[in-house]
């Protein structure tokens, strides 16, 4: 099927989880191969259970302590398949596929997707194309758009990974999705804050956030026609960047068409600049902020939070007692320091 912007082949994995190929719009129809590994049928052990003290949900979901760790290149399950090395991509090349993920997170109500980038192994979100990367906005979009629909999802929650250092398990390039049923804790602090805001200044407060950072300018990084980069004003991490749309929209699948392609250009020079902040790829999460399914939605805005542990070339930033213990957070990089070098990296 033709979905905007890109061309949707739905198949299934042999113990029945779905996966999805995207393509470039005009691409070839695609007629997926058939998987021939016979994998039982899953059997996730999900428990989730509400914490009296916050009233935080908390996810058990034992089976993951059996998922694949960080295999060697020739063995990876996320590569497109080859004689000798069934994946759970059957197809021996692919653009962008997405698929339920072997080791889920949330089963029953929920769901957590595999999206993987490309094909190649060795590369990264940093160094795809504009056109393989706005493949991928597509895939967002859509993947959001459908899960959304869902009566058993309360957050779509599109995140990536990138790094050892952040405890990736496997190194091809991927991201993952997880439609949460319930609205994760920092979603309900968000939307606090935002109901708080709306009530004394009658305006969105992640809004009135962007015109701040717009107008004042010291922690910008980068802009374009319809989004900006900036380093937030109280960033907890020793790297962060956010990137805000000009226009409210409450998910990805909102964006138009424009708005699509200038996010584009605007994260691979984001992701550019934080790779050569020290020379060597930088460990992330890349996390995008949606509004919720149901609950609230008027108050969310679009927007995506890009953070890294590493606080010098050799040094990390840990959680320690006061982040761990008390959630106060006390960096040792200075928010207006790190985004003169961000634009300094790029010029």
């Amino acid at each position: 099927m033709t979905i905007r912007g890109a061309r949707r082949t739905d198949t299934k994995l042999s113990d029945g989880r779905d996966l999805i190929y995207y393509d470039p719009a005009d691409a070839a129809v695609r007629v997926p191969l058939e998987d021939t590994r016979g994998l039982p049928a899953p059997k996730p052990q999900v428990d989730l259970r509400i914490d009296p003290l916050t009233g935080d949900t908390i996810t058990y979901a034992t089976h993951r302590n059996t998922r694949t760790y960080l295999p060697p290149a020739d063995q990876c399950p996320l590569c497109a398949s080859k004689p000798g090395n069934p994946t759970e991509i059957p197809d021996h090349d692919y653009n962008v596929a997405v698929f339920e993920n072997r080791f889920p997170s949330f089963a029953g109500p929920g769901r957590a997707e595999v999206v993987c980038f490309t094909s190649d192994h060795d590369q990264s979100f940093t160094n795809l194309s504009q056109g393989q990367a706005r493949l991928v906005v597509e895939t967002w979009a859509d993947r959001t758009a459908e899960l959304s629909a869902r009566p058993d999802v309360e957050h779509v929650f599109p995140f990536e990974n990138r790094g050892r250092e952040i405890g990736v398990t496997l190194n091809h390039p991927h991201g993952q999705i997880y439609a949460y049923p319930f609205l994760p804790p920092r979603m309900r602090t968000l939307l606090d804050r935002a109901r708080e805001h709306q009530a004394v200044a009658g305006s969105n407060l992640f809004a009135d956030i962007l015109a701040t950072e717009r107008k004042q300018g010291t922690r910008v990084i980068a802009e374009n026609g319809t989004w900006t980069a900036f380093v937030p004003e109280a960033a907890r991490w020793p790297v962060e960047v956010h990137l805000y749309p000009h226009r409210q929209v409450a998910d990805i699948s909102e964006l138009s068409g424009p708005e699509r392609d200038d996010f584009t250009q605007l994260y691979l020079d984001v992701l550019r600049r934080l790779d050569g902040l020290y020379g060597d790829p930088l460990p992330y999460i890349a996390a995008w902020h949606q509004a919720p399914v149901r609950i609230d939605r008027e108050l969310g805005y679009l927007h995506l939070e890009v953070l890294s542990i590493r606080r010098a070339a050799d040094k990390i930033k840990y959680l320690a007692g006061s982040e761990s213990g008390m959630g106060a957070f006390i960096s040792d990089t200075r928010p207006e320091d790190v985004a003169e070098t961000l634009r300094k990296v790029g010029s």
